[in-house]
């Protein structure tokens, strides 16, 4: 910082000469590196090197304090375990130890970041953080000089421990911001930045031991220590999730309860490691659940006049209605409340005037000033379906008959105003909302048993009841609603009995239905719906097998349609108090529930996603399912290898005093010489009882708030690792039944699911381990395969271990009864024997390491670290594995799926998907690369067939773990794939010529009109490394609906369509898939 003089620029040079293998050796101070100040003449505009001086070898990071009239100016350099501050006037610097935690006794401990904060009355500090996430405050001694403010010194004091960071914030209200590098992102408030109790270190402590090299010897001897523990001087007010890096992937249905899908990712890094199991829906909090006297048949509420608010929740059963007050508390109302209770209640609603109206399967009741009117059904006739509002009420008698009443402004009676026949039953009828400013709704939706939905007219006069439009279906409507979405848009909204819903504009003047109207599946149940509020505004809530949401998104100009991860409902609708301003009431089996819906995940242009994390212990590596018995049923968990490089395990951290946790608990004793105590009443001790329960929640919250990652202590040198093997139950919440340490510097890096013919068909886990790994280069001492049983369901036995002295195991496969192995460059055959595996066969002469394998039939397809993919065959007649088809193109393996019986998808280090084939009758000839045939009966290897490339399609970042499932119940199959910064995409393959066809044009006119905010090419990027072939850009076809209405209009009439039907064609591709 100069003030108001020419910008200077200060940065960390390092000089080379013409043959680097010369300098390594050389320590002279033209090859050292520097902290050099290059200034901008503003008048000139040039640049000149004004002043450099040699700063430590390890310098990584600087951070400019304020200078002019706000401060020294100067730089502030971190490096290996000091913070040093330079200036041009003092080259030398002035340096400081930081404080060291109390087992890190050898290793150097390097600053990866500071951030300087600007306070008022030109006072500042500064924020450093080590590559453990330690956080220090840098405060500064400044004293006056004769012509600027100097600095003498500078204080260390270790502040927190945090997530590493790749930049820290600090806003002007006092809150920091950590953008985490393997973790949420968080956002802290400072509870206190003075901390005189800390452990500090001085600048002088250096000149004081005598000390003038920057060395960690010196360093090691000088600093103060300390202990991490959870948060003590900051507090988490908010998280940003962060997936990254996310490295597997597992798709299915394994809560039990659930009828959609879940996502399980692998994900984080070390002390951040967590299991994430991601639901397709907006979350939702139950607020009040308790016990009905039956199945009910619908519920509605019945909202104040005056208030606005829910004053009684109708319920309805077979033969009964139940009257509910809502008040502090939900009590029942009999009689007294004027409802008609030994019948079923079809309709019921608050009309103007403060009367009431009921619907039941005789009449209609009109409740007004504590008195009852009713009018009856003519003849043996009954009321089949019935909707109202605060003016007008619709009923459906037996045969098709409908009846209209309308409220009389003046004498506030109820009176029927017009009948007509609809020309066939009718099983669903709503009367819509009456806009603001009006005083009826202009139009009611009947939909009848012909699988026909009309529009009628409800305008005063001869036109009552009037057709105005009507709408052919494929399925019986179950159920209709009209609503007003803003002033102007009409929207019908129609449950079908086959499960899915229909979405269709109405003219609010004409009452005409638009065309093509948008279709979606929800479910495997009829589908109800009802009107709620959301963000004062209008939604829809939509009931199947699973609940929905319908609502307009402003933002994207588009309408939303999501899931709430939440249990199947069968009856709905809105709820209203003073502490749920936006609820929902429904039923569910014999359970009456208030929830309310979380929709700040709702807000973005995406399918909403709600996200619980499991932590744990290690870097996750590899996961699988196991299926094993449990009292007389199958019960499915999951198993998960973790293990960290460069770590200790947990036997060896705890030994060297490390907790994980943080947590520095006394225990509770037991004083026997305490006074005796009047025992209390049993009032207070229910008292107490809930006070203890508020004070354990607010202190769940609050250790929730303090807690942070801790990283363990390090280990000197390679070769060390921390590992384990877990079990998980999906069913709850993904609770860690058991968890199995690993020997010492044994990591486990795969896992599968093994069934062997010896063993019955039991499910089996097995796992591929190494001991002693380094990576560079990379060698291990042993590998081992680990077999377990799952005794229980909740229980790992151990079998045996196998050791393999061939290479490391990094996958494994289950494979017709057995067990296949990649063992380096080898692939080899198990069978379970009594002590140990046992070897049958084996392949050798694979190009690297095999990174992957899968197995189907007599198959097993192989993914190598280097060189793409193999197709191998195994004989039983001559129990030998045969090469049947290599991929060409020397592409690093990272994941594959299996599409069918010749097709594998694949994904590359370097953001590359391909889906690759084997061509037809190439699995006839084989090639043995182990030498077990004669000479001449073997064919050369360039004569092995080629795999034949199918698709290929560069995602931009490396693709981590594939699968092959559905999103939906009932749904088409996609590619669903993760990247390693925690992006999930998928492919959706295409069914039709025509939908090719279109989006390949949708496509080529978006990449010349599209808006280009990086200006590249869109099909340049997509073939980054090979040409993009046989897969459209599904990011770029969504830009469609961004663009202004003109380009939209000038895309749409070059693909021969209107601009509402490419809309419509793009939403169902997304509701193909979510």
């Amino acid at each position: 910082d100069n003030g108001y003089d020419n910008p200077i620029f200060a940065v960390l040079e390092q000089q080379y000469s013409e043959h680097m293998e010369d300098t390594a050796d050389d320590e002279d101070e033209d090859q050292a590196k520097q902290l050099a100040y290059y200034e901008l003449d503003l008048g000139l505009n040039h640049v000149s090197r004004k002043w450099a001086t040699v700063v430590p070898p390890t310098s990584i990071c600087l951070a400019a304090l304020p200078g002019g009239a706000e401060g020294p100016s100067g730089v502030l350099v971190g490096s290996e375990n000091y913070v040093s501050y330079y200036h041009s006037d003092n080259a030398d610097g002035v340096h400081c130890v930081l404080p060291r935690r109390s087992w890190e006794t050898k290793r150097p401990i390097l600053i990866t970041q500071i951030q300087v904060h600007r306070q008022k009355k030109g006072k500042f500090f500064a924020l450093a953080q080590t590559e453990l996430g330690d956080v220090y405050k840098l405060s500064m001694d400044l004293t006056q000089g004769s012509d600027a403010v100097r600095v003498t010194g500078i204080h260390a004091s270790f502040l927190d421990t945090l997530p590493r960071s790749n930049s820290l914030n600090i806003s002007k209200k006092g809150l920091l911001f950590c953008a985490a590098e393997f973790d949420d992102h968080t956002l802290y408030q400072f509870e206190r930045i003075d901390v005189p109790e800390a452990a500090t270190n001085h600048s002088d402590d250096l000149k004081a031991q005598g000390l003038a090299d920057l060395t960690t010897e010196q360093a090691v001897q000088v600093a103060k220590t300390f202990q991490p523990m959870p948060l003590q001087n900051m507090v988490a007010v908010a998280h940003l999730e962060n997936a990254s890096p996310t490295t597997g992937l597992l798709v299915g249905e394994l809560a039990g309860n659930e009828v959609s899908p879940q996502i399980y990712t692998l994900g984080g890094r070390g002390p951040s490691s967590c299991l994430r199991i991601l639901r397709h829906g907006a979350s939702v909090t139950e607020l009040a659940v308790s016990d009905l006297p039956g199945v009910p048949g619908g519920i509605y509420t019945i909202d104040s006049e005056e208030t606005g608010l829910s004053q009684n929740i109708v319920v309805s059963f077979a033969d009964a209605t139940l009257v509910l007050s809502v008040g502090e508390t939900v009590e029942e109302v009999g009689r007294e409340s004027g409802f008609l209770t030994n019948a079923p209640t079809l309709a019921c609603s608050a009309l103007t005037g403060g009367s009431l109206c009921q619907v039941h399967p005789s009449g209609v009741r009109h409740i007004q000033r504590g008195t009852a009117k009713q009018w009856h059904c003519p003849g043996l006739k009954r009321i089949e379906c019935a909707s109202a509002n605060t003016s007008q009420v619709l009923i459906a008698l037996a045969g098709g008959e409908v009846t209209y009443f309308e409220l009389d402004s003046l004498s506030g009676n109820l009176t029927e105003s017009a009948t007509r026949e609809m020309g066939a039953d009718v099983c669903c009828i709503d009367a819509g909302t009456i806009p603001k400013g009006k005083s009826r709704s202009l139009f009611a939706a009947v939909g009848c048993r012909d699988q026909t939905v009309k529009i009628v007219s409800l305008e005063p006069g001869a036109k009552v009841l009037q057709q105005k439009s009507s709408l052919a279906l494929k399925a019986r409507p179950h159920s209709v609603s009209l609503q007003f979405v803003g002033t102007e848009d009409l929207i019908l909204m129609i449950g079908l009995d086959d499960g899915s819903s229909l979405r269709a504009m109405v003219d609010p003047i004409t009452g005409a239905i638009a065309p093509s109207p948008t279709r979606r599946f929800l479910g495997a149940r009829p589908v109800t719906v009802s009107r709620i509020p959301l963000e004062s505004r209008s939604a829809m809530l939509l009931l199947s097998s699973r609940p929905w949401i319908s609502r307009w998104d402003s933002a994207s100009s588009k309408y939303i349609m999501a899931p709430l991860s939440y249990a199947p409902l069968d009856h709905g609708c809105a709820f209203k108090s003073e502490s749920v301003p936006e609820g929902v009431v429904a039923t569910a089996g014999k359970t009456l529930r208030i929830i309310s819906v979380d929709t700040s995940a709702m807000e973005t242009e995406d399918e909403a996603f709600n996200t619980n994390k499991v932590s744990l212990r290690y870097t996750p590596r590899q996961m699988t399912l196991l299926s094993t018995p449990d009292q007389s049923r199958r019960k499915v968990v999951v198993a998960c290898v973790e293990s960290d490089y460069n770590d200790y395990g947990e036997v060896e951290k705890k030994s060297m005093g490390f907790d994980p946790s943080g947590d520095k608990k006394d225990a509770k004793k037991d004083d026997g010489d305490a006074m005796d105590m009047d025992e209390d009443s049993d009032e207070e001790k229910e008292d107490k009882k809930e006070e203890s329960k508020e004070d354990d929640e607010e202190d769940d919250e609050e250790a929730a708030a303090r807690k942070t990652p801790i990283r363990g202590p390090l280990p000197p040198g390679p070769g060390h690792w921390g590992s384990c093997v877990r079990l998980l139950d999906p069913a709850d919440s993904c609770r860690t039944l058991d968890c199995i340490e690993m020997n010492r510097n044994e990591a486990a890096l795969c896992c599968c699911s093994v069934r062997f013919h010896t063993r019955g068909g039991e499910s089996l886990l097995a796992v591929g381990t190494v001991t002693g790994m380094t990576l560079n280069p990379l060698k291990q001492s042993t590998s081992h395969v680990i077999l377990y049983r799952v005794l229980n369901g909740d229980r790992l036995q151990l079998l045996h271990r196998t050791t393999i002295d061939d290479g490391p195991v990094l996958s494994l496969a289950h494979f017709q009864g057995r067990l296949v192995v990649g063992i380096g460059k080898t692939l080899r055959l198990y069978e379970m024997g009594k002590r140990q595996l046992l070897r049958k066969c084996e392949l050798r002469g694979l190009p690297t390491y095999v990174k992957t394998i899968q197995t189907a039939g007599d198959r097993a397809y192989v993914g190598d670290m280097m060189r793409s993919l193999h197709l191998v065959r195994y004989e039983p007649n001559s129990n030998r594995l045969v090469l049947i088809a290599s991929d060409p193109s020397p592409r690093p393996i990272v994941c594959q799926e299996l599409l069918d019986w010749n097709t594998v998808a694949v994904g590359d280090k370097f953001g590359n998907i391909c889906v690759l084939r084997l061509p037809r009758g190439a699995d006839t000839s084989a090639v043995d690369l182990s030498g077990q045939r004669s000479l001449w009966d073997t064919s050369k290897t360039d004569t092995t067939a080629k795999l034949e490339v199918l698709c290929q399609y560069y995602v931009g970042e490396v693709v981590t773990s594939m699968t092959r499932s559905s999103l939906v119940a009932g749904g088409a199959e996609s590619l669903i794939y993760v990247t390693v910064t925690g992006r999930i995409g998928a492919l959706v393959p295409f069914t039709s010529r025509e939908d090719v066809e279109f989006y390949t044009q949708l496509e080529s006119h978006l990449r010349t009109d599209a808006p280009r905010p990086t200006g590249r090419d869109p099909q340049a990027y997509r073939s980054y490394y090979a040409p993009v072939m046989h897969v459209v850009d599904g990011d770029l076809c969504d830009v469609f609906n961004s663009l202004p209405h003109e380009e939209q209009s000038k895309i749409a009439d070059r693909l021969d369509r209107t601009v509402g039907e490419v809309m419509k064609k793009l939403e169902d591709t997304r509701n193909a898939l979510l």
